[in-house]
């Protein structure tokens, strides 16, 4: 059998997103062409590695054994790379990074900006994905690092601490609740919204107001946290975001800042890493440096 990394990748992909589409895109490469290297490996191992339904697709036995041994080859390369790298000047190192929505735009830009600066052959890959399926990755080998709620069953994953992020009301100064020190989820039923495009955070928030039995009505969603921002602070509608999103956006924006009661709304985020002393060079420095308690500190301020 004669497989490139790229075949590897692919099918690791297309196994953890359960669907070729999807892998494709997470590898870069239009459907036909994922398709026809998966066809390719099939027939090259005279062996089906996937079952194709419906809805997705699943390993087979002998798809479970590839994956397993591609995980493996893949994690050994990235060491490869990284151990190199800090001896070759031409040679790049990658740690890939998956992180939760409210890290990864607020949190994470800070503390990643002044290593990458430090570390100029080291690229960061890094994508935003669920809570859940961060654990999945990192634990597969497919993500180094993971930044995730501490709420997440975690299994053997090894953690540390990285910050507190708290959900907070943001509205117009004229709005009903700008008064307010603190108010529940629930008293806020009666009020349109400002939401986020789908994503983990505002599925987070939809799953809540489910839970209560209730449906929200959202004036429109946005990508990012400063629309929601400046939408809240001309009376469009509230939004619920980061702390750290609102106090950014509070002067600009001209919004009110209310905390939210619900113990859901606040979040202990964690590192997560599969075996820290299985880490990259690279990997194990972004990873001490991220949990540095100074860094935490610096975030909760």
């Amino acid at each position: 059998m004669r497989f490139d990394l790229t075949d590897l990748r692919l099918f690791i992909s297309v196994v953890d997103a359960g669907s070729i589409t999807h892998g494709a895109a997470e590898v870069g490469l239009s459907l036909p062409a994922a398709s026809e290297r998966l066809r390719d490996m099939e027939a090259t191992g005279e062996v089906a590695l996937l079952n194709r339904g419906r809805r997705g697709v699943v390993p087979t036995e002998a798809g479970e054994a590839l994956a397993h041994h591609a995980r493996a080859i893949l994690h050994q390369m990235a060491r490869m790379r990284g151990d190199i790298g800090q001896f070759a000047k031409g040679l790049r190192a990658s740690v890939r990074v998956f992180a939760n929505t409210a890290s990864m735009s607020e949190l994470l830009p800070s503390k990643l900006a002044p290593w990458m600066a430090e570390n100029p052959q080291v690229d960061i890959d890094l994508k935003e994905r669920e809570s859940a399926e961060i654990v999945r990755s990192v634990a597969a080998g497919f993500a180094e690092i993971g930044v995730l709620s501490s709420a997440n069953d975690t299994g053997a994953l090894h953690l540390r601490p990285f910050a507190v992020d708290r959900l907070v009301v943001v509205a117009s100064g004229e709005h009903p609740v700008a008064g307010c020190r603190q108010v529940s989820f629930a008293e806020l039923f009666d009020y349109p919204f400002v939401g986020l495009t789908s994503g983990p955070l505002q599925d987070h928030i939809d799953a809540q107001a489910s839970r209560m039995g209730a449906r929200p009505k959202t004036r429109i969603r946005l990508r990012n946290f400063d629309g929601i921002c400046h939408m809240a602070g001309v009376g469009v509608g509230i939004g619920i975001v980061p702390e750290a999103a609102a106090i950014r956006c509070r002067r600009a924006a001209r919004i009110k800042v209310t905390r939210l009661s619900d113990p859901w709304a606040t979040r202990y985020l964690s590192l997560c890493v599969r075996d820290d002393r299985d880490l990259t060079a690279p990997a194990r420095s972004l990873f001490d440096r991220l949990s540095a308690r100074e860094a935490r500190l610096d975030i909760e301020s």
